[in-house]
């Protein structure tokens, strides 16, 4: 099934929307969740609880792109989990250092709150179609999926060293970019 089909079952509340959705959409939300959480049991029920958060968004979210809106649910409700399993313990796994970098980037708040506001969302996205295409895909590993720099390297062929030059240099520029942009100062 079609993103349009799934998205009007859910619509007209049909169960068979959301089973379509997992079915479609669930290998790649875990994906997202296990780089997070590095757990699988806790990476099904942030699925769960996507599924669960799709189905009460939709009405009045109409999402043309159901991949990319369930993409954005599990990566807030795993980081938000991985906040709450790690609160007391102050440590901080490889996949949340990428968020930690790109918010002494961009400051005040979280990135889950930055990337909210759709201004950032638009200017990062320009961003990115200003990229050679393997810096685009090295960052879009890293900040969009929570790949480690080992996976990112396992699946390249780049060497550690070549992955987190390129990911420092992208960085560097999309600060850059934001500031020419009027979204930093």
């Amino acid at each position: 099934m079609n993103d349009k089909v799934l998205v009007q079952e859910i619509w007209e509340r049909k169960e068979t929307g959301l089973s379509g959705a997992k079915a479609q959409y669930g290998a790649y939300c875990l994906y997202i969740a296990r780089n997070i959480l590095h757990s699988d049991e806790d990476a099904e029920e942030c699925l769960n609880d996507a599924l669960l958060a799709a189905w009460n968004s939709i009405p009045p979210q109409k999402p043309e792109n159901l991949k990319t809106y369930l993409g954005k649910l599990i990566r807030e409700i795993a980081v938000d989990r991985w906040r709450r399993n790690t609160a007391q313990k102050r440590v901080s796994p490889a996949s949340i250092v990428s968020l930690d970098e790109l918010e002494e980037m961009i400051g005040a708040g979280s990135v889950e709150e930055a990337a909210e506001e759709a201004e950032l969302s638009r200017l990062i996205s320009d961003f990115l179609r200003t990229l050679r295409e393997t810096e685009r895909t090295l960052f879009v590993r890293r900040y969009w999926y929570y790949d480690s720099i080992q996976q990112i390297c396992e699946r390249s062929g780049f060497s550690k060293s070549r992955v987190s030059v390129t990911l420092l240099r992208t960085r560097k520029k999309l600060a850059a970019y934001l500031k020419k942009e009027g979204y930093m100062t």
